[in-house]
């Protein structure tokens, strides 16, 4: 039998497709549409036809049982609540939550999901003014009106946002210090300036604790630079060394890139505010077992 849906009376008008895309992944709608598995008051419909209050919509292609648009377990990591006033959310966002809707991930599911879930009874409509890649912890920022968005994105184009990484690199980075200076994709895949400046943390028999502040915000900017550099993020399942990665987990039983956004700065109510995030005990517990093989 197939799934059903009967919109509210009161749902406000909208195109089919935006209507499934806030409740199901991407590629899953997709599917819907390209191979007829959808049906809008017994007829097959098209992306962009409206819905209205009462209408019926079946699902000829189940979701749940679909492997491949299944949500791991991990995507119902918790996220914590750093600091919140009227205008803004700044959280400790745990490794394994997506901050948006993906392929593989609901919009119910992500951090921007949850928070829209949680505060429609409020009228407030939360906006990501940065990202987090899903297995990267640690502090995000979270508007919740579109002025203080527009100022805070603002502040991030002007470099106005200091952010400050903790990640471990596979081999022992040589210089204490250094700036990586080099073009990495943007906008529509445009090569745009990208600055990563790191100091050594700690070294140990073969990796590299290091503290990073990115002055501008490409994706995958630091995992990048610091591949290009020779000396990619540990457990990296993209961009890094995987026999290595393979050898670590085995070892350390590191699941995830140790990638950590671990201090926000800027100005913010007339005067600088910083807010840090603890490292997870994921990540703490491996430095552990690093420093007891020193």
């Amino acid at each position: 039998m197939p799934e059903e849906i009967v919109l509210a009376p009161d749902e406000t008008p909208k195109k089919l497709e935006n209507f499934l895309k806030k409740r199901f992944p991407i590629g899953y709608v997709r599917k819907l549409f390209r191979k007829s598995g959808i049906r809008l008051n017994g007829k097959h419909p098209k992306p962009d036809d409206v819905i209205r209050g009462g209408d019926r919509i079946l699902f000829y292609i189940p979701f749940e049982t679909n492997a491949a648009l299944r949500e791991p377990a991990s995507a119902a990591a918790k996220m914590n609540l750093i600091f919140e006033d009227d205008a803004l959310l700044i959280l400790d966002k745990s490794a394994g939550l997506a901050v948006q809707e993906g392929r593989t991930v609901t919009k119910r599911s992500s951090v921007l999901g949850i928070l829209e879930s949680h505060y429609r009874e409020k009228g407030i409509t939360p906006k990501l003014v940065h990202r987090l890649d899903k297995d990267t912890s640690g502090l995000l920022l979270v508007a919740k009106d579109q002025e203080t968005a527009d100022q805070l994105e603002s502040l991030f184009e002007t470099r106005q946002v200091e952010k400050v990484y903790l990640c471990l690199l596979a081999g022992r980075l040589p210089q204490n210090e250094g700036v990586i200076d080099s073009a990495l994709p943007g906008r529509d895949g445009i090569p745009a300036r990208a600055v990563t400046r790191f100091e050594v943390e700690k070294r140990f028999s073969d990796t590299t604790l290091a503290r990073v502040r990115i002055e501008t915000g490409r994706m995958h900017q630091i995992r990048l630079h610091f591949a290009r550099l020779g000396y990619p993020v540990v457990m990296d399942d993209q961009h890094g060394d995987f026999a290595f990665n393979k050898r670590f987990r085995k070892l350390y039983g590191l699941k995830r890139q140790f990638l950590h956004a671990a201090s926000l700065t800027l100005d913010y109510g007339g005067k600088k505010r910083t807010w840090t995030a603890p490292l997870p005990e994921d990540l703490a517990a491996t430095l552990r077992a690093l420093e007891d093989k020193q």
